[in-house]
């Protein structure tokens, strides 16, 4: 296993989600209870601990830990932060092994608030409510070209991406399409099931319901599709605005309707594009 890692999350930071409380945005969760405007932040806080608690780092674990460690690391995000930043862009969070944290910006683009918090993810077909996200963005989600090895460094976020950039150098993704405008999702060699997007989780509309594929509470060689547990995931997961079900690539439907989200910017509108040819099916 690869040593020289560390373990790393991003999420937006956006003043416009200190409104989310006075908006009486309940169902939103950390957010409604905390005027902040880091998104999620608690989901991140605890994807940074399952992967150090997995790898056994304890300075880790002791610092992030609990209320006083949650409250911390949303100090600290925010101090790293110039004052008269407003946002919205993306804040990488970066841990290494001895518990040193670092703050890293990147720009991001703007998104209704019913992107980031829906109610509900709209059928195929019907225009989105204000609580639903909103198209535009529309992203072209591809299929990987080359099935991938599921492993932990699939099941945790970390710096070794490799799997990641390499799918998305097939795909074209920063060369010929922008990064906003393409999505690739990563395949399961193992089975020919979606693991994930690249920095994405996938939705897909099967038998009147939003479905996801499934991810072990905790890693594994064998349960689960061998994807990341991400944040925005588990938010859907929790409000129940998708459940977990396997899909393979030979369930999907060139032109169909998909939804893609992440801690960043939320939850946006895809269409699956199936014209790249498969190497290794």
């Amino acid at each position: 296993m690869a040593n020289d890692f560390s373990l790393f999350t991003s999420l937006r930071f956006d003043v416009k989600l200190k409104q989310v409380p006075a908006m009486g945005l309940a169902y939103a969760g950390w957010n409604y209870r905390n005027e902040s405007p880091l998104y999620m932040l608690d989901y991140h806080r605890d994807r940074i601990l399952r992967a150090a608690a997995h790898w056994g780092w304890d300075t880790v674990v002791d610092k992030l830990s609990g209320d006083a460690g949650l409250a911390n690391l949303a100090r600290a995000a925010e101090a790293a932060v110039d004052p008269s930043e407003t946002g919205p862009f993306r804040l990488r969070i970066l841990v290494t092994k001895e518990g040193i944290i670092t703050f890293h910006q990147y720009s991001t683009a703007a998104l209704d608030i019913g992107n980031l918090f829906p109610e509900a993810l709209p059928e195929p077909g019907k225009s989105p409510s204000p609580s639903q996200p909103q198209v535009p963005p529309r992203l072209a989600v591809v299929v990987d070209s080359v099935d991938s090895p599921r492993s932990e460094f699939t099941h945790f976020k970390t710096t070794n991406r490799k799997l990641y950039d390499e799918a998305r150098e097939r795909a074209e993704i920063g060369s010929v399409h922008a990064a906003n405008s393409v999505e690739v999702l990563v395949i399961n060699q193992e089975d020919n099931s979606i693991m994930e997007g690249s920095t994405t989780t996938p939705y897909f509309w099967r038998d009147g319901r939003w479905i996801t594929p499934p991810v072990s509470a905790k890693y594994s060689r064998h349960d689960g599709s061998g994807g990341n547990d991400g944040t925005s995931r588990r938010w859907a997961l929790e409000r129940r605005v998708a459940a977990e079900r396997e899909i393979r690539v030979d369930q999907l439907v060139d032109g169909e309707a998909c939804y893609i989200s992440n801690g960043v910017s939320g939850f946006r509108a895809g269409t699956i594009s199936l014209r790249v040819e498969r190497t290794n099916d």
